[in-house]
């Protein structure tokens, strides 16, 4: 979609950001624990470049993520990914899915999809910003910089109860006083400027 706005557009928007301070992982409202998940991709580093294939550019499937042992009581994950650079008020989400089961350790690419009722696991994916279901593909204005592409992790005490295919806000709701650890991971992409595809990190490119 932002794919149609001119690249004189996007430059003239490109100090208008909804801000990193925005984010869910840093809310006002949220007590994140006092432990940390390890969150990772096989598919990129920390803070590289999307691969296209992730993108609106190319086949704009999810990416792959691993992540660590949560700390114990752990009953489930919750997952939001958001970007804080859109020119909007507020970061735009881009996925979310909550009621992974405590025992997973992975979300395969393409694995943010509409799944209806919810998955054979018991997961279910929620609403991003422009009210679909699954992963809404990066997809920033051309000439508008850099976009981050926040993924956070939430390991949780007690597995919310959600109606059916719940938004940001009623995600940010079930995590209050409900969360054991979280994780972080940045993917960054634009359009109208050179970038370098990061490398998978070293160990990671066959989990």
């Amino acid at each position: 979609m932002l794919e149609h706005v001119p690249q004189w557009l996007g430059e003239l928007l490109r100090n208008v950001r909804a801000g990193h301070s925005k984010l869910v992982i840093v809310s006002h409202d949220l007590d994140v624990g006092t432990g940390s998940l390890e969150l990772s991709s096989p598919a990129f580093a920390n803070g590289a470049r999307l691969p296209e294939r992730f993108t609106a550019d190319g086949e704009g499937v999810s990416p792959p993520l691993v992540w660590r042992d949560p700390p114990a009581g752990t009953t489930s994950f919750a997952l939001i990914v958001e970007d804080p650079d859109a020119p909007a008020p507020n970061p735009l989400v881009h996925a979310l899915v909550w009621n992974i089961p405590a025992d997973a350790r992975r979300l395969a690419e393409g694995a943010i999809a509409r799944d209806g009722d919810g998955g054979a696991d018991g997961s279910d994916v929620g609403r991003s910003s422009f009210f679909t279901e699954g992963w809404l593909a990066p997809d920033p204005p051309t000439g508008h910089g850099s976009h981050d592409y926040v993924f956070q992790l939430f390991a949780l005490r007690d597995t919310p109860s959600l109606g059916p295919n719940p938004g940001r806000d009623e995600l940010v709701e079930a995590l209050e006083d409900n969360v054991l650890a979280a994780g972080l991971f940045v993917g960054t992409y634009s359009r109208g400027q050179e970038a370098t595809i990061g490398a998978a990190p070293s160990g990671l490119a066959t989990a």
